[in-house]
């Protein structure tokens, strides 16, 4: 009797360790990210890092792996992380750098690879060329949208512009010429400028030569407050418009004084303590801010880091349903996530409500907009 149960318990434990051995290990969801950790987008790289140091780092049971690449704000770095990633590490999904450019030039890399691309840009690719990207901010129509708006208030017939010379400014002169064109306002000035220069006089004597009625930036982060420190300092006192790539702690404080009254189309969460107690965007900023201050400490977030976790929280609701048809680390489950974001609906996060359709870039509507005016205690909410 004793043999027979000693046989037994052998047997048993055999299983057991059959079992333990041949069980699948869990595999974590591995996500690459390229941010411009160094170059002149990096004020812009340093929120969107900051912003997913806020983010859970698990679905359900499933771990979350982060692995982050610098392009140094260079597109053909950027080029050579996204094949890095892709080849390396597997990831199953790439989300993007700051600068239009970048994401433009790692766009063919994802598609190709057949990776999810999650755009925190405002940069979207129409077609079959964009069909793996999804983008998470406003589209600039939209946002610029606003701007236009308020010139009609105002009554500004004569505009000048001046805007980045690479695909960001390009884009932005794209999205507002047909709008002003609508509204009666003419362009009678249109410059460009490199992120990296340091002074912009010849451009601003020209735009102030062509007298405007008013001015628009076409510019980001630092950078941006370039042109609103060219056109002070030659006693331009007219009204100034920019793009919401300019709400950011640096544009202030590079700008100063000269960026004072600056009007800008924002995402809700650059004036969140001012929306209504009611919106359930307000919500969404207060608990991304309690988040942010845990994992940075006490300082306020700004909409580049609120981009980041936005696009995370896109992320993780599209990987919960891609979980259940495949296994991360296959082309399965890539493919299963791509069909998920674009199939996202109303996901609340600190911009907008999101809702993604399949074909689409973006997934924003009106929510997705404020008009501001930078002031001495910050950005103001302007009533619509």
């Amino acid at each position: 009797m004793r043999t027979h149960q000693g046989r037994l318990h052998g047997i048993g434990l055999a299983f057991m360790l059959w079992g333990v051995t041949l069980a699948p290990a869990r595999a974590e969801i591995t996500v690459g990210f390229i941010n411009a950790v160094t170059g002149p987008a990096s004020s812009l790289g340093l929120q969107y890092k900051r912003g997913l140091a806020a983010a859970p780092m698990q679905v359900g049971s499933e771990t979350i792996k982060l692995i982050t690449l610098d392009d140094q704000t260079d597109t053909t770095v950027a080029v050579k992380d996204a094949r890095k990633l892709i080849e390396d590490s597997n990831i199953d999904i790439l989300f993007s750098p700051p600068d239009s450019p970048s994401v433009f030039a790692i766009v063919p890399v994802s598609r190709d690879a057949k990776v999810p691309l999650v755009s925190l840009s405002t940069a979207a690719v129409p077609g079959e060329d964009g069909q793996w990207m999804i983008t998470i901010s406003q589209p600039l129509p939209l946002m610029l949208s606003a701007d236009v708006e308020d010139m009609k208030k105002k009554g500004v017939k004569r505009l000048a512009y001046i805007g980045f010379g690479d695909a960001w400014g390009d884009a932005v002169y794209s999205a507002l010429k047909p709008q002003a064109d609508a509204a009666g306002i003419e362009i009678v000035a249109k410059e460009s400028y490199a992120r990296a220069d340091t002074s912009v006089t010849a451009q601003a004597l020209r735009m102030l030569a062509a007298k405007p009625d008013a001015v628009l930036t076409g510019g980001s982060g630092s950078p941006g407050a370039t042109p609103h420190l060219a056109l002070a300092q030659l006693g331009y006192k007219g009204v100034a418009y920019s793009t919401h790539a300019v709400i950011n702690a640096d544009f202030v404080r590079v700008g100063g004084a000269s960026v004072q009254g600056v009007i800008a189309p924002a995402g809700p969460i650059a004036v969140a303590d001012q929306l209504p107690q009611d919106n359930p965007i307000r919500g969404a900023c207060e608990t991304f801010k309690a988040a942010y201050q845990r994992a940075n400490g006490d300082v306020a977030p700004d909409p580049f880091s609120a981009y980041a976790y936005d696009g995370w929280l896109v992320f993780l609701d599209a990987a919960k349903r891609a979980l259940a048809v495949a296994k991360p680390g296959t082309p399965e489950f890539r493919m299963a996530l791509r069909d998920a974001l674009a199939s996202t609906h109303d996901v609340v996060g600190t911009h907008a409500v999101y809702s993604f359709k399949p074909g689409e870039r973006y997934g924003v509507d009106d929510r997705a907009r404020v008009l501001v005016q930078l002031g001495k205690s910050g950005w103001t909410l302007l009533p619509k």
